[in-house]
Formats: C-alpha cells, sequence, structure tokens
C-alpha cells in the first residue's frame, strides 16, 4: 500500500526547516546505510546527532501527531527520529529495502514497518530525484510538492533517480506500527476509509455505521501489537 498524504507540513514550518538545513553541515549519507544499500547510496544527510537534526525532527513529529491521515496508514506504535536527505545533481539511491532494525538514541531497538519520504523542495525546482517504489503492481513514481508525504511499506524495494538539476531535500523516517503485517494494514486502512465515507451519509448511531465501526476495532484488537 502506497498512501501519499499532502500537506503534513505548513509552507510556514516547511521555509523554517529549509532555512535551518541551509546552513547545516552535511556528511556523506553511506554513513548510516547497511552494507547492501551503502553500495548504491550517494546522498548527503545531516548527522542524527546533530542539534538542527533534532530539533527540526521534533517539528515533524508533532506534525505527525496532528495528521490522521498517516495514522491511519501507518497506525503507529513508535515513529523513529526523521533523517534529512539531500541529492544533488548526479546524486542517486540504487534500488535497496530498509533496514528491518533501527535504533532509537536511548538504544530502543525498533522494528521498520512503514517507511515514509517527506518532500522539502518543491518539484519545480529539480528534475529527477523521484521515489521508485516497487511492488507486485510494477513500479510507481512519486515527486510530491514540498511538505506532501508518501506512505509504503518498508518491505518494499525502492530507488531514487539520479538528479538531473537542482537538489532534492526531503526527510525520511521510520515507523513500528502496531500492525506489522502490511496486508493487514491496507485492509484496516481500507475499511476506515470506508467508515469515513459511510459516516458523511448516515448519521453515526445508524447500525451500518457502528456495526462497521466495531469490527473495524475488532479487527485492530486482534492483530495490534503493543
Amino acid at each position: 500500500m502506497l498512501v501519499t498524504i499532502p500537506d503534513v507540513l505548513t509552507s510556514q514550518e516547511v521555509a523554517h526547516i529549509r532555512r535551518v538545513l541551509e546552513t547545516t553541515a552535511w556528511i556523506d549519507g553511506r554513513k548510516t546505510a547497511g552494507d547492501q544499500a551503502a553500495v548504491v547510496k550517494n546522498n548527503l544527510q545531516v548527522p542524527l546527532d546533530a542539534p538542527e537534526a533534532q530539533d527540526l525532527g521534533q517539528i515533524i513529529l508533532r506534525a505527525l501527531g496532528r495528521n490522521p491521515s498517516f495514522t491511519t496508514a501507518a497506525l503507529p506504535l513508535s515513529v523513529l527520529p526523521p533523517m534529512f536527505n539531500r541529492y544533488d545533481v548526479g546524486m542517486t539511491f540504487g534500488a535497496h529495502v530498509d533496514n528491518s532494525i533501527r535504533a532509537l538514541p536511548t538504544g530502543q531497538r525498533l522494528r521498520t514497518d512503514v517507511s515514509t519520504t517527506l518532500f522539502l523542495t518543491p518539484p519545480e525546482d529539480y528534475d529527477g530525484g523521484e521515489l521508485v517504489v516497487h511492488d507486485t503492481y510494477g513500479a510507481h513514481t512519486v515527486k510530491l510538492p514540498a511538505g506532501h508525504m508518501v506512505v509504503y511499506p518498508a518491505t518494499s524495494l525502492h530507488s531514487v533517480t539520479p538528479v538531473t538539476r537542482g537538489s532534492r531535500w526531503s526527510a525520511v523516517f521510520w515507523t513500528q506500527s502496531m500492525v506489522k503485517d502490511s496486508w493487514r494494514r491496507n485492509m484496516l486502512y481500507d475499511l476506515d476509509r470506508a467508515i469515513m465515507r459511510t459516516r458523511t451519509m448516515l448519521p453515526d448511531d445508524d447500525p451500518a455505521v457502528s456495526a462497521l465501526m466495531a469490527h473495524y476495532h475488532n479487527l485492530l484488537r486482534h492483530w495490534a501489537e503493543m
């Protein structure tokens, strides 16, 4: 399941994040890549322990907390702090799968069920740099406005095409979901959207609405891992 979520950040938040990043030191992105990913990764990133990364990451985490679409799509249990990536001309990230386990700054280990890319550069400011997510239905190319993001299973093979003009900046992060199975998350997502649609046509005390909501919560109760 690939879900695009618009306007996660306000234009003011995007502008602030970009101003801070413009004066921040960037390092070789391969320093945080796994063995396989390091071979195909060619980008820059802000060090994870940099104060700027931690402050800007809190802005994004607060934005996620006020976004019901992210909650519906990811069913988050824990979210890792965002990483800030930069692709200048010629930079790319070949096809790879994200590491299955990552550590919080506290040392706690989390399972990466859901990957998210939050775009920080307007698409007209660069050429190339598309996120390509591969699944059983083919390759899906994603290039979104600044402040928009895409959520997809961390098990997906994905890549970033070479940048040929400009510079593409983004924040990426991973979520351990309450429901680790992507097929079950997909079913709950579709059911939740159907419930929201039904509630626009029927009152909340209608038996059909009550039955659908009960079914959703009973499935979540059955599948959730806390």
